[in-house]
C-alpha cells in the first residue's frame, strides 16, 4: 500500500518555519522607524506615512540581491555579514536619486531551513537596515526542497524610499567642468563574484574569505547629509558594469565623465584577482568597482567643500575626474 504524503515529508517544514519567523520577529525590532506598525495578521508590512513632512513626495523603489557572493559565505560557513549587502544594493540605489529609504522587505529562500544560518543571515539584513535607517516590515522565507541542495539559500531585498518630486536627481543639469567626487568602497561590495571565483582557486577564495565577504559600504547617512548641505547633480552606485554603464548612465547628451586612474588607491584584493584571473584591466573597470562605491557630481567650486565634509564624517572621498563635452564617447581615463 502506498504511504501518505504529508508536506513534511515532501522536505517543507511548517512548524519549524513558524517557529523560526516567531525567532526573528524580536530582531526586527531595534530597525524598525516609529512609522512601521504592527501587523498581528501578518499578510503586508505597514507603514504610516503620515508623519513625513513632504509636499510632493515621490515614492522611488529597487529590487536586488546579492549574486554568487552568496556561495562564497557558504563556502566559508559566514553568514552574518550577507544580509548587510543584500540591503545595502537597494538602499544605495535608491539613494542615487536623492531618496531617504522608508523601509525594507527580504526573500530568503532555501532548500531546507536551518535556523542557525538563517538567523545570521537576518541579523545582517537588520544591521543593514538600522545604518540605511529604514525600517524593516517584514519578508519572505521559503522552504523549496529540489529547487536548492540542503545547505544552499538565496536571499533578495526590496527597498522604498521617498524624495521631494522637485529635488530628485536625475543628472539632467550635469555641465561640462563639473567635478566627480568618489567615495571610497569597502572591497569588492556584491558583484563581479563570478568572475573572482574563476579567477581563484578554491584555496585562495577560502584564504581571502575575509576580505571578499567584507560587507557592501552603506552610503545613506553620508550622502543624505551631503544633500542637506549642497546641491548634487548627480550620483551614481558603482556595482556591476562599474564605471561603462553605472556611471556613464547618469550622463545627459554629449557629455562625456574622464576618470584619472590614478587619483585614488586600488585595494589590494582587486590587484590579487587580476594577477590571479589574468583579466584585462578594461574587464576590471567594467566589472569591478575598483575601490570607488559611490560617485557624486558637483559643481566646480564645490569639490572641495563636499571633499572636506564627508572627511569630517570620516568618509574617505577622492576628486576623481570631471566631465567634458564628447559626443563620441561617455567615459574617458587618464593614465
Amino acid at each position: 500500500m502506498k504511504k501518505s504524503v504529508t508536506y513534511q515529508s515532501s522536505g517543507v517544514d511548517i512548524d519549524g518555519a513558524n517557529s523560526f519567523v516567531r525567532s526573528i520577529q524580536k530582531m526586527m525590532g531595534p530597525s524598525c522607524s516609529s512609522s512601521v506598525i504592527g501587523n498581528r495578521g501578518g499578510f503586508g508590512g505597514l507603514f504610516d506615512f503620515s508623519g513625513e513632512k513632504y509636499r510632493e513626495p515621490v515614492l522611488v523603489s529597487s529590487t536586488d540581491g546579492v549574486g554568487t557572493k552568496l556561495l562564497i559565505a557558504q563556502a566559508a560557513g559566514k553568514h552574518d555579514t550577507i544580509g548587510i549587502d543584500c540591503v545595502a544594493m537597494n538602499v544605495n540605489d535608491i539613494l542615487c536619486v536623492g531618496a531617504r529609504p522608508l523601509f525594507f522587505l527580504d526573500y530568503i529562500a532555501c532548500g531546507k531551513l536551518n535556523p542557525v544560518v538563517l538567523k545570521d543571515v537576518v541579523a545582517g539584513v537588520v544591521k543593514g537596515c538600522r545604518q540605511s535607517g529604514c525600517g524593516l516590515i517584514g519578508g519572505e522565507t521559503a522552504e523549496m526542497p529540489g529547487m536548492y541542495g540542503p545547505e544552499e539559500y538565496d536571499l533578495a531585498g526590496f527597498a522604498v524610499g521617498v524624495v521631494e518630486k522637485r529635488q530628485r536627481i536625475d543628472g539632467s543639469d550635469i555641465r561640462p567642468g563639473d567635478q566627480l567626487i568618489g567615495l571610497v568602497s569597502n572591497g569588492l561590495h556584491s558583484n563581479g563574484f563570478s568572475l573572482v571565483r574563476k579567477a581563484l582557486s578554491p584555496a585562495e577564495r577560502k584564504r581571502l574569505a575575509g576580505e571578499l565577504l567584507k560587507p557592501t559600504r552603506i552610503y545613506v547617512r553620508d550622502v543624505l547629509a551631503c544633500l542637506e548641505q549642497f546641491s548634487l547633480k548627480g550620483i551614481a552606485h558603482i556595482t556591476g558594469g562599474a564605471y561603462y554603464e553605472k556611471l556613464t548612465k547618469i550622463l545627459p547628451p554629449g557629455a562625456c565623465f574622464v576618470v584619472d586612474r590614478k587619483s585614488w588607491p586600488v585595494p589590494e584584493i582587486f590587484n590579487i584577482v587580476q594577477k590571479k584571473g589574468l583579466v584585462p584591466r578594461e574587464d576590471m573597470y567594467k566589472t569591478f568597482n575598483m575601490g570607488i562605491g559611490m560617485v557624486l557630481v558637483v559643481r566646480p567650486h564645490d569639490a572641495s567643500a563636499v571633499k572636506n565634509f564627508l572627511a569630517r564624517r570620516r568618509m574617505k572621498a577622492y576628486v576623481i575626474g570631471e566631465v567634458v563635452m564628447d559626443r563620441k564617447h561617455k567615459l574617458r581615463f587618464l593614465n
